[in-house]
């Protein structure tokens, strides 16, 4: 047994439920699985991983993914949940995977940069943000970005890489990542000017955020944490932006965190000109339910996890949506979840 594969064995915690992983809730038993904390943890996974002979699955708050009922033993999953960095320079934000979306905007809020309200109750990690450009009406992350840092799955070897935002052939919901086998470890962002706030009190928010992001994906609780900073931001004698009491009304009120899910399920058709969502409400499946998973009955393009739903009742309901949209408007809608 050589160093790395010692060192794989104590950072890999074995026989382990994804579900709590997941936003949905949902996923069976990982033979493997690691939390790197840092990007020299991830490599030693990584290389550890190649020598075994295992593939490797890899996501952040799993706010977008569908775990499967019964994991490949042969398979690493990897989160990036704790891998929490940020590091400030003249006009350069770097921020690590693991660092929860909404903790730009707060971020943002504490020390005066400028541009990332938007990102505010964005439910995910920034590795999987970058990953998938996620977006809020006309803001996306590719937005923020100046250059990408990444490893190279099938060699590790190599370190760490980075590529700049131009070649990452960003698009809706598309990005260059989709295509390789690369794990995200972080970005840098291109900002203006900003004041961080005293030593002692940014330690203790850095904390917090590490804390933060290595919580439960239990999507009511995520809303009530995130609600609770309003107060708190307030209290501290900062200006809250109107944008995060439209966004709380807007998510909120399409009960967006009421129950176990990831959000869409569907990427919008554009070229045919409306929402996934208005079509599904169009077929009249809104509440359609089969097993514990069901069809938002306030939103058409949401799949809940109404208690103890399984990954193959989430998939029996996407095929129904994509084989009903098939035959009434000529497509068959892609789906924004990753289906492991």
């Amino acid at each position: 047994m050589n160093v790395n594969t010692l060192q794989f064995d104590q950072l890999c915690q074995l026989n382990a439920s994804l579900a709590p992983y997941s936003t949905y809730e949902i996923g069976g038993t990982a033979r493997h699985l690691g939390q790197p904390a840092t990007t020299a943890e991830l490599v030693t996974l990584l290389e550890g991983s190649k020598q075994k002979g295992l593939g490797v699955k890899w996501f952040g708050m799993g706010s977008n993914v569908l775990f499967p009922d019964q994991p490949q033993d042969d398979m690493l999953f990897l989160s990036l949940k704790r891998h929490v960095e940020l590091e400030f320079s003249t006009n350069r934000l770097f921020v690590s995977a693991g660092v929860p979306m909404t903790w730009l905007a707060l971020i943002g809020v504490m020390t005066g940069i400028q541009g990332m309200d938007f990102t505010y109750l964005l439910p995910g990690t920034m590795g999987a943000g970058i990953y998938m450009n996620a977006k809020y009406f006309k803001h996306d992350i590719s937005g923020l970005l100046e250059r990408v840092y990444y490893i190279d799955v099938m060699h590790p070897e190599k370190g760490m890489q980075q590529i700049g935002v131009e070649q990452c052939q960003y698009a809706y919901k598309q990005s260059i990542f989709q295509q390789n086998p690369w794990i995200i470890v972080g970005a840098d962002l291109h900002i203006g000017e900003y004041t961080l706030p005293e030593q002692e009190q940014w330690d203790e928010i850095m904390r917090e955020m590490r804390e933060s992001s290595i919580a439960s994906s239990i999507l009511p609780e995520y809303f009530a944490y995130y609600k609770n900073w309003i107060p708190r931001l307030e209290a501290a004698g900062y200006r809250v932006p109107q944008a995060f009491h439209d966004v709380i009304d807007d998510r909120g009120g399409k009960h967006h965190f009421d129950h176990a899910c990831c959000g869409s399920v569907f990427k919008n058709n554009y070229d045919f000109g409306q929402p996934t969502g208005k079509l599904v409400d169009e077929l009249g499946l809104r509440g359609t339910q089969h097993g514990q998973a069901r069809i938002s009955p306030h939103h058409g393009n949401f799949i809940q996890n109404t208690g103890g739903a399984t990954a193959s009742d989430v998939l029996h309901l996407i095929n129904l949506v994509q084989e009903k949209v098939d035959a009434r408007f000529g497509f068959v809608p892609e789906p924004e979840v990753v289906i492991l």
